[in-house]
């Protein structure tokens, strides 16, 4: 009997019932409340009086599940007695014009908790007391027991055997007093339509979020780092021939660590929850600074800017930065040296992006493509990029030795 009433007790089972017992204890001080009205009408049928003292408890109890501050209460309880996983409560759920039952949820649960509560502890609890009385009279003896006008007389074996089945009908109460809440807490505590929808949103905002972050950190740090790490090769080579070379390309390694770092702190704050501040911004009026950095890196740079990029503007001009960094830093990786063109059109209706270097092997046996690892992330992340801005993009040979980046970017739908 023992192994078979061992697995009914593990997990939440006893944390369960304590949970059941508290909310019915809870209940208590509205009781005299309760009463009030059957003691008002003294003259009424005692089964009616009965009947108005609970509906009026009912609602009493209920009508605390309206708080808000309740249910969040309710609800961390229930994850740490009952063991089920809900999510707290999203703010303003109810506000979002959640339909039907929604809002009596959790009244419905506070009263179901309460009343399963009671129905537990008095039934668990009298056939607890049955099954520790029947056998007190020993092998031999005699016991009676008279319950709500019946009795139930045992005698001799049959007084312990009938204690056993009361405390196992007690313990089998107990059991599913906890999984009754069990099943009802993510059904009446849980997210309603409307939370669930907001939760849903929150999730999308979060990944899109991240995704942002992912795209800012590839674009930055990645091209810092690989910028630097040329920049540092040159003045290394440069230091004894050039020294004044060399201190300039030492100076543009400060200058694209201070940038990278800004924008690390950015996406840290971020990250960590925290209260950031402005975040950095890249748009093309940072063009020049980004390409003198090239130039200090030993890259032949031939830049061709057309129309009025002053007009572009926002997003679209914080795009076409990231897409020029991002194709130049590419061109840095996996050139094999000579000149990079650059192209930039602002057209009325779209701005046109392109960059075009050489490819094939290198002739610095030292900086071939193998010495900067890459992810394999960055031109499907200019596509995903250029697609969200309903852009048109292009990657791939020009000819038999360059390499093509092509993108177009509609100026009223980046707007």
């Amino acid at each position: 009997m023992t192994r078979g009433i061992g697995p009914l007790l593990r997990g939440s089972t006893y944390s369960g019932v304590l949970f059941a017992y508290c909310g019915a204890l809870a209940s208590l001080p509205l009781l005299p409340f309760a009463l009030l009205p059957a003691a008002l009408w003294p003259s009424g049928p005692e089964s009616v009086r009965i009947v108005l003292v609970l509906l009026v408890w009912a609602v009493l109890v209920g009508s605390a599940g309206l708080v808000r501050p309740v249910r969040r209460a309710l609800v961390a309880s229930a994850r740490r007695l009952l063991r089920v996983p809900l999510p707290n409560p999203v703010a303003g759920g109810r506000a979002s014009g959640s339909p039907g039952l929604d809002r009596w949820r959790t009244p419905l649960w506070l009263v179901l908790h309460v009343a399963v509560g009671w129905m537990g502890a008095m039934a668990g609890g009298t056939l607890f007391i049955m099954g520790i009385a029947l056998p007190g009279n020993w092998i031999g003896g005699e016991a009676r027991l008279s319950l709500f006008g019946s009795s139930l007389q045992a005698t001799g074996v049959w007084s312990w055997v009938m204690g056993a089945v009361f405390i196992v009908l007690a313990v089998t109460i107990c059991v599913l007093v906890t999984k009754l809440l069990r099943w009802s807490a993510p059904r009446l505590l849980g997210p309603s339509a409307a939370e669930r929808l907001a939760l849903a949103a929150e999730r999308e905002m979060l990944l899109a979020e991240r995704n942002r972050i992912a795209h800012e950190l590839h674009d930055s740090i990645g091209h810092t780092l690989t910028a630097a790490t040329i920049q540092a090769a040159v003045a290394g080579e440069m230091l004894a021939a050039d020294p004044v070379a060399a201190r300039a390309a030492m100076r543009s390694i400060e200058e694209s660590a201070r940038a990278a770092l800004e924008d690390l702190d950015y996406v840290l704050g971020v990250l960590r929850e925290e209260e950031p501040g402005t975040a950095p911004t890249r748009t093309l009026a940072d063009l020049p600074g980004l390409l003198d950095r090239l130039r200090h890196a030993g890259a032949v740079v031939e830049p061709e800017l057309s129309g009025e990029l002053a007009k572009v503007q926002g997003t679209l001009s914080r795009a076409a930065y990231r897409i020029l960094q991002e194709g130049l830093t590419n061109a840095l990786r996996h050139g094999a040296g000579g000149p990079i063109g650059i192209e930039v059109v602002a057209g009325p209706d779209a701005l046109d992006l392109t960059v075009v270097n050489r490819t094939g092997a290198r002739t610095d046996p030292d900086a071939r493509p193998g010495a900067f690892p890459t992810s394999g992330h960055g031109l499907s992340g200019l596509a995903e990029r250029v697609r969200l801005l309903h852009g048109e993009f292009r990657a791939g040979p020009d000819g038999t030795q360059h390499w093509r980046l092509a993108v177009r970017l509609p100026v009223r739908a980046a707007a």
